[in-house]
């Protein structure tokens, strides 16, 4: 999914569906490894994301701190879901906005 915020950054959100949810298998490195090929360089990303309904491996996790994307796992995805918190809060180090708006 691709989209731009109201402070004008682009987002570009990959969901990774796992059928035994956290019992299931992980989301590993390869799956971050394509979405760190694509999401700045074909997509114009600001802000990449993996949202997955199941767990990430720690590996995974690590890879995407290094490459500043962002992963929302079974946990983060349930609170995000219940309406309490915008996905902006969840994340961390969302960059700033990329230009400046009525909102900013």
């Amino acid at each position: 999914m691709k989209a731009t915020d109201p402070l004008g950054r682009r987002w570009v959100i990959q969901c990774k569906h796992r059928r035994n949810g956290a019992r299931g298998s992980a989301v590993g490195t390869p799956t971050l490894q394509v979405l760190s090929g694509t999401a700045r360089p074909v997509h114009g990303a600001d802000v990449a994301v993996i949202v997955t309904n199941g767990r990430v491996t720690r590996l995974a996790v690590d890879f995407a701190r290094q490459q500043r994307r962002h992963v929302v796992d079974r946990q983060t995805l349930a609170v995000w879901a219940s309406g309490s918190r915008p996905l902006g809060e969840l994340l961390r180090a969302v960059p700033p906005p990329r230009r400046p708006t009525s909102l900013s």
